[in-house]
């Protein structure tokens, strides 16, 4: 028995082995140049529009605008403006928003349309009557009022005419030169009220004039 085992033990040892397999070679890695440039050409993009996105924020400033169309020479109110953020021109001296609070009560120097911006020159703090003028009211009905609506700033004359039923006197008749400062509806009886802008040495003649109901307006040249 012990013969045969050591036969078989001597016989194992000599079988040949099985070859071990091949391996496969690593892949090779294939390199595609149009796609590594596109990869650098979208992040520089990405670059680009995110300043581009940075410096358009930051340019911006908060600035004044008209709400709605503000007439020369009225009173600016809260109502009338609005705060916005734009990317204003600093030649166009834009008004900052912060000051809101300073332009209220100020009076419009000439007419702002509906969104147009504020500057400067926009408004005034001049005080109306000034010193040594006067204000006149003038009630109008349509026939004693141009058919252009008047407007602040209107160069006008108030015009005495003779009262119903009389003729008209010889010569040219009696007027005051004046300045359109308000324009109003007096509800109680449908008539336009005009304030008109005069010398004070004139006023009381020309409010005396005005309270016969003998007058009428005539609308100058509007070209400066």
């Amino acid at each position: 028995m012990s013969t045969t085992t050591t036969r078989t033990d001597r016989t194992l040892d000599h079988e040949p082995r099985p070859a071990a397999p091949d391996l496969a070679p690593p892949p090779k890695l294939r390199r595609r140049p149009a796609l590594a440039a596109g990869a650098v050409a979208a992040i520089c993009l990405g670059a680009l529009l995110a300043g581009w996105a940075w410096t358009a924020t930051t340019s911006t400033q908060e600035v004044l605008v008209a709400r709605t169309t503000i007439e020369r020479g009225a009173i600016i109110q809260v109502d009338d403006l609005a705060r916005v953020r734009l990317s204003a021109d600093p030649a166009l001296r834009p008004v900052a928003g912060s000051q809101l609070e300073e332009i209220i009560g100020q009076r419009a120097a000439y007419d702002i349309a509906a969104g147009g911006m504020l500057t400067p020159d926009s408004f005034t703090s001049a005080v109306v009557p000034a010193e040594g003028q006067s204000v006149v009211g003038v009630a109008l009905t349509a026939s004693q009022a141009p058919g252009l609506d008047l407007q602040y700033g209107d160069q006008v004359r108030v015009v005495v005419t003779p009262a119903q039923g009389a003729d008209l006197l010889g010569g040219a008749p009696l007027f005051s030169d004046a300045e359109v400062v308000g324009i109003s509806i007096d509800e109680a009886t449908g008539q336009t009220v005009v304030d008109v802008l005069v010398p004070q040495a004139e006023a009381a003649v020309l409010a005396a004039r005005v309270a016969t109901g003998n007058v009428a307006i005539v609308l100058d040249s509007r070209e400066r």
